[in-house]
């Protein structure tokens, strides 16, 4: 019930300090509802074992390295307008070359993800319909490395099932430009353009 003031007497601190323990008690007692700080939006986690991340690029003698991402973790957001939105989030130092040591200590040093000063590698995808999983088109978001924040695109191919990242991987690729993101240092030996490719599935919590 709302507190109000027996005697006018009563000084204003006093009655206030009693009208927020009586509020409290009542709460305590299940009188009163107490709403949540901020509602929680429903999520749905990202299946890492059987999902992949990786990338590729050339050297200026035209060698192809191919690189992937052992560390990362992601989630889809349910939004109230019933969109959905995708976080990854890549663990850049667990970054490796396959078969190539030294070009998995370059790509963790300072001239490209410099992982000791970022140690992550961060995608939040623009709110999309399920309708892209499915049928194909542009997932686009911000991409952040080494602190630089960049729009990036994806290219989703069309689903190989009914039940997309649930029966079949979803698939998709996007080019990005080093010199964006301040990874600028082997250009002698390394070519600008690296090419990330994704092979996603969710867990299926029902």
């Amino acid at each position: 019930m709302p507190c109000t003031a027996a005697r006018p007497d009563v000084a204003a601190s006093a009655f206030a300090a009693r009208c927020a323990a009586g509020a409290l008690l009542a709460a305590a007692l299940g009188l009163m509802p107490v709403l949540p700080a901020s509602a929680t939006l429903p999520e749905r986690g990202l299946d890492t074992a059987r999902s992949q991340i990786g990338f590729t690029l050339r050297t200026r003698w035209g060698q192809l390295l191919e690189g992937r991402f052992p560390d990362w973790t992601g989630l889809i957001r349910t939004l109230p307008d019933g969109a959905h939105q995708v976080r990854l989030t890549l663990d850049a130092a667990s970054v490796e070359i396959d078969g190539n040591r030294s070009y998995t200590r370059i790509t963790r040093g300072p001239g490209f993800f410099d992982v000791e000063r970022y140690p992550e590698v961060v995608f939040v995808s623009d709110p999309y319909s399920t309708v892209l999983l499915r049928d194909g088109g542009e997932m686009t978001g911000v991409l952040a490395i080494r602190g630089v924040r960049q729009r990036e695109s994806f290219r989703i191919q069309p689903a190989a099932c009914d039940r997309p990242a649930l029966d079949c991987d979803v698939v998709g690729q996007g080019d990005i430009r080093r010199s964006r993101y301040a990874m600028d240092r082997w250009g002698y030996a390394l070519s600008d353009q690296v090419r990330f490719t994704l092979r996603i599935r969710t867990l299926d919590t029902e």
